[in-house]
C-alpha cells in the first residue's frame, strides 16, 4: 500500500456541506468546520487523584516518564457543527505536519 506523504499540506474549507447525523436533520447540510483541541485535564479524574496521592511525600518520581516519542505527526481531527441544528460531530483526517483552513481568496 502506498504511504501518504506527511509533509504535504492539508487544506480544508471553513464551511463544508456534509451529512448531519442528528435526529433532527439526517441529511446533508452546511457545517462550520474547526480543528479539535483537547480540553483541560480534570483534577477530579480517578487516575489524576491516584497519581497525586502516589507522588506525595518523599521518594521522587514514582511512575515512569515517557521519553521515547516516535511519531512526528498527529492525526488531524475536525469538529463539524451543523448550521441548522448545532449538532457537533468529529472527522479524523490523515497524519500530517501542516494543516490549515482555506481562506476565501484561496477557495475561489
Amino acid at each position: 500500500r502506498k504511504q501518504e506523504d506527511p509533509d504535504k499540506m492539508v487544506m480544508t474549507p471553513k464551511k463544508q456541506n456534509t451529512f448531519c447525523p442528528s435526529r433532527e436533520c439526517r441529511r446533508h447540510r452546511l457545517h462550520n468546520v474547526s480543528q479539535y483541541k483537547k480540553g483541560q485535564d480534570s483534577i477530579a479524574a480517578q487516575g489524576k487523584r491516584r497519581y497525586d496521592r502516589k507522588q506525595k511525600g518523599y521518594g521522587g518520581q514514582t511512575k515512569p516518564v515517557f521519553h521515547k516519542k516516535a511519531k512526528l505527526t498527529k492525526k488531524i481531527v475536525l469538529k463539524l457543527e451543523c448550521t441548522k441544528c448545532k449538532y457537533k460531530h468529529f472527522r479524523i483526517l490523515k497524519r500530517t505536519k501542516r494543516f490549515e483552513f482555506l481562506t476565501v481568496s484561496k477557495a475561489k
